[in-house]
Parts: C-alpha cells; structure tokens; sequence
C-alpha cells in the first residue's frame, strides 16, 4: 500500500486521554513511604548567608529531616556543594557565574534554595519553614543592569566584574559602511521580563534503591539524557544507575526540563534519608525561581541607502541575565544579536551583546529566545526609516527581503563561540505577498490613523525567520509487538507539541502500514533508547522525524533478515503487508517476531530556517491605553508540513504566547531587588477571551534541503513577530500624537504615556 499519512490533517492521538483526564503527571504519582519536600527560599536579594538553624523545625511532628549545605560534601566541587553547570554553550567565562545547587556563602536572588524541609506532608513542611532560623548579612543589591555595569556592589567578588561574557556578532564592516552611508538612525528599544508559564508548574519525584544502587528519577521533561548526565557527576553515580522518566508535560516553551537546583535536591533527599520524596512548585515559587528571560535594552544604529535599501546595523544589546549562568541562559542574549536582522538583506553587521548579572532570578530560554527581542528591533527600526524616507513600509520590506536566488544566506557570525549560520532554502517574498493578500492589507491600511467610535484603527507588518534543527543528533527505535503492532521509541521529549501522532505518521508511511499499527510512541525517558537529545530549538520533527526515516530502513533490514530464515528465502523478497510478514507465498503474523527491534540515530550540524509574516488590525483607546486586536494572521512556510491541522495549532498557541509578552506580561522588581509580581493577579496572562480573531496560514512550497523529510522546525514562529507586529501597528493607530512605541510590552499605562507626550510636544 502507498500511504499518505505525512501532509494529513490527523487529529492528536494524545487528545483522547486528556480529555478523559488519563494522563499522568509527576503529582499523579505516589508510593508507600513517600515524602514531600518544602523548599525555604531566600526573601533577601543579596547578602552573605552566615547561619542555617534548623533544630526548631526538626522538633515538629512529621518532619524526618532538614537538608543545608552543610549536608553535602562531595570533593568534586571546592565547597562539596554541586554546580549546576551550562548546557549550552559552556564557556569557560560562565564558570565562575554558574550556580550552587543550594546557598552556602551568598544568596543572590529572591527565591534562592537556602534549605528543604522533607516532611509527611507539604502542610507539615510549610509549617516547619517558619522555625528555620536563616541569618543573613544584607549587600547591596544590583537590582538592574545599569546598576550592574558599575561594578559598585559585585555578586561574584572574585571576578571583579558583574558582566560575565559580551558575545559579538559580525558580518562585513559596519564601521566603514556607516562612514559612508547617506542616511543612519539611532534608536533605544527595550524588551521586559517574560518567563514560559506552563500550566503544570515543574515537579520531581526521586525513588532511591540501595539494593539495586538505581536511582529513579520522575518528572524529566525536555532534556532528560542530558539532564542524566549532569545529575549522574554531581552525585556520583554510573549514568546507568539512573533512570529518568518522562511522564505527561502540562507544557514546556523552553523554560520547563532544563536542569534547576530542585533536580539535584531531591534526588539527594531520595539517598540521603532513603525514603521516595516528591516536590511540587507551586505558582508562588514558579513565578520567582523557573527560568526569566526577554529582558533587554538596545543601543542600535541603522545605515541606509535613500531608496531604502539597508547598508548595514550597529550598536549594543544589553541583557539582565539575574543571578547566575545556568543551562540554557546564555542563548537569548547571543541569539538577539545575531539573528536580528531576520530575513533581510544586511551586508555589514557588528552588534555587541553584554551579558550583566543582577540580583534576579537567572534567565534561560523562552520560546523564540532572542528572536522575539531581535525581531522587535528590526521591526521598529524598519518603519522608523520607511517614515523618514517616505518610502512605504511594505516596499520597505520588500526591498530588503532576501531574494530567492540568495539561499543559502550567511548570517552574522557570533564570537567567543564561532556561532556561524546561514539560511536553507525559501521565498520571504511569497509569504509576505500572500500574508498582505489574504489579510486585504490594500483596504485595512487605509484606515491606519483614523479615529472610528472613539478609537483609533492601526495595522501592522513585520517578517520573520525561525532557527530549528539543533543537532548533532537524534536517535529513534522500533520494536515489535506480540499483537503485530510496532512501538517506536523516541530519543526527543514531548512537551505538548503532538509528537505522539507526528511521529506516528512518519512510521506508518515509511514502513507502509496502517497507522493504527503504530501502537505507541514512547518518548524522553532513558531507558528506551541508547541516547537522546531532546525537545528544544524547534527540532522535534526535523531530528526526531528523520531518525525515525533511517530506524524504519534498519528495521526492515533486520526483519528481511529474520524472516528469510525463518521462511527459507531471499531477504530481498520479504515485504511488511499490513500485520503480516510475506515472500514467496508464505506469510507470518508480525506479531510471530515479537521482540525484533532496530534502533538507529540521525545525524545533523546544520539549521533550517522556517519563515514567513505576520499583519494584525488593531485599535487603540488613546485615552485608556487600551489595545483591541480586530485581526491578525501569520503566514508561514514550513518546508514541509507533516500534520497542518497540529501545526497550526502551534503556530496560533505561539502567537497567544508572544501576544501576551506584547502587551501584557512584566515580571517586576523594586529598586532592592525584590520579587513584585509574585502572583496571576500581578504578572497578567493572556485569558481565552483576550485574542479570539487570530488566524493562520501554512504552506510547504519550499522543503529544506538538509534533512530526508524536507521539513522545518515551525513551533516558534507564531512568537517571533508579535512584539515588533503590535508596536507597529500601535505607532500606525496613534500617528497623529507622534507615537513611536519603543519598549514592550505596550501597556495601557505606557501607552498612555506616549500620548499624553505626543499632546504636550505639540502644544509646544
């Protein structure tokens, strides 16, 4: 049979336990004996820790044990307390910034672990919080990163210095093409504090076996091989002598599954006090201790020529990176400037990228990192030029817009890390045509500064690229089942992106079976495949879906072998029909090889690079500040689409994120550097009812050339472009008060701001 499974709109095969609340998360799950950890914080921002008095809390009932540093002493590290160390581009630099699992000299941020409490309840744990007895000796706090760039109070004193790496990001020569350039703009733009809220704050649950020497580790998401790695060094023990499940994932968007000091601390209570302990964050501690990310402020310069086409760009990005250099922090703060420029034509390229520690939580990624912030620049500096130039915005696009005929496009080269990428295959054109033609952008830019019913009608453009595809690898395997089905066994992780079915897909028309004969798709955990890489930088489908296209070719191999000597035949003639193994005449139930399996890995160094644009019609009460969004498409092509109906739901659920980060979501610190937005009623999150007429389009007229399915990592693009989209429809809408939004997210109070400006300029 030729199927037809890959580009089918198949509804998600995960929905259905969902929606009957059969799935199972890491608060689901209990055994005898369990303990709940409690984790005391730190509410000072920074100051040196000079007592932990836990004997109070050990006299109540129902508390077992109270874990400081001073419990932990393994020689590996100078103060016996573990570091948790980068994953992504570990430079040397970031070493003496990266973070102890638990405080044992300083704390540094408003929700550092201090202690943790393992009790018969979380009831009980909380309760014993209130009898630690923590004195701290109050430093200064570094509470922005103007303030860190003074160096007058400094989080890490060996260092001398509160700026732990500046990236720089280079193509041509920006300095000798702004010499001689007919026209330059300067601007300041900033982009505030955003984190990847998940609907299932993070948990872990450890089971410790001292029989078997096994460590069981529940609650990995996103990472969980790697996260395996470093658990493994830190409490020395085999790789092997530790399993990590992955269970259900109440989502993940980049922040959830990297490595934080709870993934260490309790798999340590497991050992320490050898009984299973569970932990679960609740918001409070969600909101102030999983990772930040977003916020930046950026000193840029644009060159042009006067018929608008862009010489080059300069300047300097700066990010508030918070206390500490963990995981993943490091990629928004190289990405902003590297990729700002998008998909435009930029030949000559230096922006430098400075990298400040403040008394903060520390940042990691955020779905889109870098790209959102980058994105907004280049948005903004583009319509700033096109008014100055008179020239119209959409022809200002298009004029810069990489051709075609340019691919592959080098991008700009990031240093210490020789970060070097270039684009795949594409035509930026077609999408933007096609985003103007099927929103009527001819008609609704008409209407762009007028007044209607009290409010002022704006609309708004901007163009995007999407990095995915990180590499260098991604292993897959499948496995027979008695009942003639097959089980594909993944190295990636599922973090709600319907892997279960894309996957599912991809196995079925390879092997040329049914779908319903993929049973399942088991994912993230390391005991199911011999490694595994992930779920991040948009490269579930691209390194997970082609691992499964090479594992089905080793496992057609290895059954032809099986069943050519079973049958007494050449292998070459042994074909899969449906659940039966047939050649020559003969056939056999599959379920008859129960147990065959093939595993085998994809190999990757290289980037795709979805793209496409988005335009949105808004309209603005100028006298409240207030933002109603009429409509908004984005257009993206995605090289090839594998299920368009999930897809689209990732670019629409992409979108709502970077919409909220638009115009509504701040995390906030006073001048002391403490925690201001500690609740939902504070840190304000897109509701059902705020975004209702969003839409999209995918197409796939143009496969990447770097991998067999011809796909690109897509689950991003929908947020790249929002910020810098909606500011530009706002600075369209309030034209007649001169509003030219500089900083996100435009709030009613900012917006109102920028007009009460805009008025009292003019009455001047």
């Amino acid at each position: 049979m030729k199927n037809t499974f890959i580009g089918a709109s198949i509804e998600r095969r995960e929905d259905l336990r969902f929606l009957r609340g059969r799935g199972i998360y890491v608060d689901d799950l209990t055994v005898p004996g369990l303990l709940y950890a409690v984790i005391l914080r730190s509410s000072v921002a920074h100051g040196r820790l000079k007592s932990v008095d836990t004997s109070a809390a050990l006299k109540i009932p129902g508390v077992h044990a109270v874990i400081t540093a001073k419990d932990m002493n393994f020689t590996d590290y100078p103060a016996g307390v573990p570091i948790v160390p980068m994953r992504l581009q570990p430079l040397p630099e970031f070493k003496p910034f990266e973070q102890p699992v638990i405080a044992y000299d300083k704390v540094r941020y408003v929700g550092e672990p201090i202690a943790v409490v393992l009790a018969s309840s979380v009831a009980v744990g909380e309760d014993a919080l209130e009898h630690i007895a923590v004195e701290i000796e109050d430093l200064p706090p570094v509470a922005t990163w103007r303030a860190a760039q003074k160096n007058e109070s400094i989080l890490f004193e060996p260092t001398g210095t509160n700026r732990s790496l500046m990236f720089e990001a280079r193509k041509g020569d920006a300095d000798t093409a702004f010499r001689d350039a007919p026209y330059t703009r300067r601007e300041n733009l900033r982009t505030g504090r955003h984190y990847g809220l998940t609907m299932e704050p993070r948990g872990v649950m450890a089971e410790w076996d001292a029989a078997k020497n096994k460590l069981t580790v529940s609650g990995a998401a996103k990472v969980p091989f790697f996260n395996r790695r470093i658990l493994a060094k830190q409490i020395g023990l085999a790789e092997s002598d530790i399993e990590m499940i992955e269970n259900d994932v109440g989502g993940g968007y980049g922040a959830r599954g990297e490595f934080y000091p709870e993934d260490f601390l309790i798999p340590f209570a497991a050992k320490h006090i050898n009984r299973p302990v569970k932990w679960i964050e609740d918001r409070r501690e969600n909101l102030m201790a999983m990772n930040h990310a977003r916020e930046t402020e950026a000193d840029l310069e644009i060159a042009c020529n006067r018929d608008g086409t862009i010489i080059g760009v300069r300047g300097d990005v700066h990010t508030d990176m918070g206390a500490y250099m963990r995981t993943n922090g490091a990629v928004g703060a190289r990405n902003a400037p590297q990729f700002m420029t998008g998909p435009y034509r930029v030949p000559h390229h230096k922006v430098d990228s400075h990298l400040w520690m403040t008394n903060k939580t520390p940042v990691g990624t955020y779905r889109g990192p870098g790209r959102f912030e980058g994105c907004f620049y280049m948005e903004r500096l583009l319509d700033m030029v096109a008014a100055d130039l008179g020239i119209d915005r959409v022809e200002m696009r298009r004029r810069n817009l990489i051709s075609k005929a340019e691919h592959p496009y080098k991008l700009a080269t990031a240093q210490p890390t020789n970060a070097h990428d270039q684009t795949d295959s594409g035509d930026y054109h077609a999408t933007l045509d096609l985003c103007l033609k099927e929103f009527g952008w001819s008609e609704k830019s008409k209407l762009g500064g007028k007044l209607v019913g009290g409010k002022y009608h704006g609309v708004g453009v901007a163009c995007f690229i999407e990095g995915g595809a990180a590499g260098p690898k991604e292993s897959a395997r499948l496995e027979i089942n008695r009942d003639s089905t097959i089980t594909v066994f993944m190295g990636t992780s599922s973090v709600g992106q319907g892997v279960e079915t894309i996957y599912a897909q991809i196995a079925a028309d390879a092997l040329e079976v049914p779908i319903e004969r993929i049973r399942h798709v088991y994912h993230g955990s390391t005991n199911t495949v011999s490694d595994g890489y992930g779920a991040y930088h948009s490269r579930s489908v691209v390194m997970g879906g082609s691992a499964v296209l090479v594992a089905t070719e080793k496992f057609m191999a290895t059954l032809r072998q099986a069943a050519g000597k079973r049958l007494g035949c050449a292998e070459s003639s042994v074909t899969l029909d449906v659940d039966k193994v047939v050649a020559g005449g003969f056939s056999l139930p599959l379920g008859e090889f129960a147990g065959l399996t093939a595993e085998s890995a994809f190999l990757n160094h290289k980037h795709t690079y979805s793209y496409g644009s988005h335009a949105t019609h808004i309209t603005v009460d100028a006298k409240l500040g207030h933002i109603e969004i009429l409509d908004y498409l984005v257009v993206q092509d995605v090289g090839r689409a594998i299920n368009p109906l999930t897809l689209r739901g990732q670019v629409i659920g992409s979108l709502v994120q970077g919409l909220g980060g638009a115009v509504l979501e701040d995390l906030k610190y006073d001048e002391q550097a403490q925690f201001l937005t500690g609740t939902l009623a504070d840190y304000l999150l897109p509701l059902a009812s705020d975004f209702p007429n969003l839409r999209c389009i995918v197409t796939d007229d143009h496969p990447s050339p770097i991998n067999p399915l011809g796909a690109k990592g897509a689950g991003e693009g929908g947020i790249v472009a929002a910020g810098g989209c909606m500011a530009n429809a706002v600075a369209n809408a309030l034209q007649s008060f001169g509003v030219q939004p500089r900083a996100l997210p435009l709030s009613p109070t900012y917006i109102w701001e920028l007009v009460q400006a805009g008025q009292q300029k003019a009455a001047e």
